[in-house]
């Protein structure tokens, strides 16, 4: 395997959607897509078009890619139609987008019992669909539903789908545990199977984790010829979830030196991805998971961390910082100032190590990201903190008093309505305005409010609009030592430009919570419009 390349696809805006209490806004899909292509992913699935208005929008502004190729999935035709006449069908093949994964059957049970077909007309939908496909201009992929099921009952048949893909012009036949229940031998047995039978095909690997197996298959898979792997960041998807590309990742490329899309350099990236999801989808971080959790080089007192303290590899089986984690001695924590020095490189500003402001700023950061501000996600306010506290932001405002009053009535034609009044005082250059606004909610009330403000003295802040808002409720022990809950509001703005942005505001109250996330947003702005002016 050493050497290899193999392909990373994400079905994180497809597979995760199918996970209880998960989500995604077309605004999530978006930052998601952006930060998989930054990271180097080689496919993005983004959903099935035609199945829902979250993933049409989505497709309809699908991101401008600069790695990644755009995917959509959907299904084979339907039997008895042809593939011009299948509406489902050719709403997936009409997405612009570079490739495209249809999946079918490959269990000859399902094929009889669900789709109702006889075995040999599903092989002739799977053929002539991924034919299609290609026929379009997309790159065509098929997904082998249910293969090693079908394996292990109907071995040819199984064989079969996989060959009708090949022979339909498929550049990757992917073979899929669908239920989770196949164990790694199994995986070898069947996948070095489709190796003889189609020494030609490009293989791929998709794994579900419902025997907590998605990992070791992905790689039993790979290492009997799989080529393409598919997964979830965090592992997310329905019932107990996908192949877990945060730990496929490290693993293929440091424990088995596969080449991947990622660029070593860019392994550190894989926390802030991580915490990025998860904060997405307002969930808590994982503390213990491989690679990424906070307690993955943490050491606690005792024999343990003193033999981690005389040599760290005694208890990491890697640098904690090739990941983008840091190594924690749980009684005194001594994380060093490499990992956060990466950090801020990444947004542009140089620190130097020696800098007497550094250890002051460190111990800010994580100050507050132990109180809830969730920097890895909220870069537009880490990259203020940090500007702030090396003296690069001047204060362009200050927003002191502010009111919301909402209001449940019956209006004029007897219907309950709920409204929200805000009004907001800020400071500008030691002038004072002062401005009241009405809005759908007491935060885009105030919002309006400080934006009227604001606007007279900075007109350049007209074109920013608040496009996505998230509440979390932080565990008070945890976040406040047993004091009470806190909140934490995450917003995400974008100009007249098409530029986005993320900040964080965390207190007790939600209202000043988002005060605080929508003064870094509008003050973020006003410094990225001065340094682009500067370049000028």
């Amino acid at each position: 395997m050493k050497g290899e390349r193999i392909w990373l696809f994400d079905t994180t805006l497809r597979d995760g959607c199918q996970a209880r209490g998960i989500d995604f806004t077309v605004a999530d899909k978006i930052a998601i897509a952006r930060a998989l292509d930054d990271m180097g992913i080689d496919y993005i699935e983004g959903g099935w078009p035609g199945a829902n208005p979250t993933d049409n929008a989505f497709f309809s502004q699908f991101p401008p890619l600069d790695h990644a190729r755009s995917v959509a999935f959907g299904m084979t035709r339907r039997g008895g139609r042809s593939t011009s006449n299948d509406s489902g069908l050719n709403a997936v093949l009409d997405a612009e987008t570079d490739g495209t994964c249809l999946v079918g059957k490959a269990w000859d049970f399902h094929v009889e019992t669900a789709l109702g077909v006889s075995l040999d007309e599903n092989l002739v939908m799977i053929r002539e669909s991924v034919a299609a496909a290609k026929k379009r201009g997309r790159e065509p992929m098929f997904d082998c539903e249910h293969f090693f099921d079908g394996y292990k009952h109907n071995p040819q048949f199984a064989l079969d789908c996989a060959k009708a893909a090949h022979e339909g012009g498929a550049e990757w036949v992917v073979l899929c545990d669908t239920n989770g229940g196949t164990m790694p031998e199994e995986i070898t047995e069947a996948v070095t199977a489709v190796r003889e039978a189609l020494p030609d095909a490009n293989i791929g690997i998709h794994t579900h984790n419902d025997s907590g197996f998605a990992v070791a298959n992905t790689i039993a898979a790979v290492k009997a010829g799989a080529r393409q792997v598919q997964g979830t960041i965090n592992g997310i998807g329905e019932r107990c979830g996908n192949a877990n590309l945060i730990t496929l990742i490290p693993v293929l490329m440091l424990k088995y030196g596969c080449e991947t899309g990622v660029a070593k350099e860019k392994l550190h990236r894989l926390k802030s991805l991580s915490r990025m999801l998860d904060n997405r989808i307002n969930r808590l971080p994982n503390a213990h998971a491989p690679y990424v959790g906070d307690a993955a080089f943490a050491h606690k007192g005792g024999l343990h961390a003193s033999a981690a303290i005389r040599d760290p590899r005694t208890y990491e089986h890697i640098p904690p910082e090739t990941v983008g984690n840091s190594r924690e001695y749980v009684v005194s924590d001594q994380s060093g100032k490499a990992n956060f020095i990466a950090r801020f490189d990444e947004l542009g500003i140089a620190v130097d190590k020696d800098d007497p402001r550094l250890d002051t700023l460190i111990a800010e950061v994580k100050e507050k990201e132990y109180k809830g501000w969730a920097f890895d996600t909220a870069q537009a306010s880490m990259e203020l903190m940090v500007r702030r506290a090396l003296g690069e932001v001047p204060d362009y405002f200050v927003i002191g008093r502010f009111r919301v009053m909402d209001e449940r009535r019956f209006n004029a034609k007897g219907q309950l309505v709920v409204e929200s009044e805000a009004t907001a005082t800020v400071m500008v250059n030691g002038e004072q305005f002062h401005e009241a606004a009405v809005g759908n909610g007491p935060v885009n009330a105030v919002d309006t409010a400080i934006r009227k403000a604001l606007v007279t003295a900075y007109p350049e802040l007209a074109g920013v609009e608040l496009v996505d808002y998230k509440v979390r409720i932080l565990n008070g022990d945890e976040h406040t030592g047993g004091t009470g809950s806190v909140t934490r509001v995450l917003i995400e703005c974008r100009d007249d430009t098409g530029m986005s942005w993320i900040s964080v505001g965390v207190s007790t109250n939600i209202i000043d919570a988002s005060v605080m996330a929508l003064a870094d947003a509008m003050a973020w702005k006003l410094m990225n419009s001065a340094k682009a002016a500067g370049a000028a």
